[in-house]
């Protein structure tokens, strides 16, 4: 949308900054880089080869990070430092807020089984619990999040209360589409993370907008299509971007995962050392989240408490200042 903006104004053509990480396959999005890039026509492209020192959640740049800023949310943004110092100062667009807001939506399932033909009973079913009331959606969100294996590190007390707050939190959101993407808006991760890498950005003079997050794309896609949304992720890359991406990219369906990338050597190194403190024992099994941080993938979840718990053995040691995290 940015090149064809600027084509249509006369203005030049703006310059992608993509990030590679050849040491992690399961991290690699160069193919559909190149694809978007060849299919736009552009001539200039900054390419960013990033060493698993660079992408460590607490490798070099993220250390330095946690020491000046603290814990900040989301933790990658503490990896950034060296991207942003190597492309110069500048204005930038960001691709943050793709997965929310093209993604499952609560008013989803009933689209799908409104869309025509004959809905299958699985389809019946999901459309029934996405108009079920408030109190019976949450109930029944927090009873399939304490069967599930996550954040297994947090005490059986504490989970069940933060598994509560995660199960209200997902009941709040609207039944039609457009109630559900303000809703996205005022989430506090969305806004935090947005906010955050504004603030980072600012560090090295340049400013980042994440447009797929601004309150008049979401009220644009909102109003592009039916009041209960669109019926995949597919149809709506189509309807919105159809026109200016390959066909491919609409259509694509893997996942690329960091994990791995953001724990990497300097992570595991500390997780195998650690002495357990910097977190809240009533709360957390600290032996479970060691555990978790050394797994083969990790959960994304814990590397708050990976970074905290880094940051609160520097201070101990009288190497990082107090302060308070954003």
């Amino acid at each position: 949308m940015a090149t064809l903006l600027a084509r249509r104004e006369g203005l030049s053509d703006p310059v992608p900054v993509t990030q590679r990480y050849p040491a992690f396959p399961d991290s690699d999005e160069s193919t559909w880089q190149e694809q978007v890039v060849r299919h736009l026509e552009l001539a200039n492209w900054v390419r960013l080869d990033i060493t698993p020192e660079q992408s460590d959640l607490l490798g070099a740049d993220a250390r330095a990070g946690l020491r000046e800023r603290g814990v900040i949310w989301p933790p990658a943004l503490q990896t950034k430092g060296s991207v942003l110092a190597s492309v110069g100062a500048g204005s930038f667009l960001g691709g943050e807020g793709g997965d929310e807001v093209l993604g499952v939506r609560r008013p989803r399932p009933l689209r799908t089984a409104l869309a025509g033909g004959r809905p299958s009973v699985g389809d019946l079913r999901a459309a029934s619990a996405s108009v079920a009331p408030r109190p019976l959606r949450e109930r029944r969100t927090l009873a399939r999040l304490l069967r599930s294996d996550m954040q297994p590190w947090l005490r059986e007390d504490f989970r069940r209360q933060h598994f509560r707050l995660v199960a209200a939190d997902q009941a709040a959101e609207p039944l039609d589409f457009v109630g559900a993407l303000a809703w996205l808006q005022r989430r506090r991760g969305s806004a935090l993370a947005a906010g955050n890498f504004r603030r980072l950005a600012a560090e090295y003079a340049s400013t980042i907008t994440q447009p797929l997050l601004a309150p008049a794309f979401t009220a644009a896609v909102a109003r592009s299509t039916h009041r209960w949304g669109y019926r995949s992720r597919t149809e709506a890359m189509a309807a919105l971007f159809g026109d200016c991406l390959p066909r491919a990219v609409i259509e694509r369906r893997q996942k690329t995962m960091f994990n791995r990338a953001y724990v990497g050597e300097g992570s595991r190194t500390f997780a195998r050392e650690w002495d357990g403190s910097g977190v809240d024992h009533d709360l957390v099994d600290a032996e479970r989240l060691r555990q978790e941080w050394l797994a083969d993938v990790p959960s994304a979840i814990s590397t708050v408490m990976l970074q905290s718990a880094w940051l609160a053995s520097q201070q101990h040691a009288g190497l990082a200042p107090e302060r308070p995290d954003a």
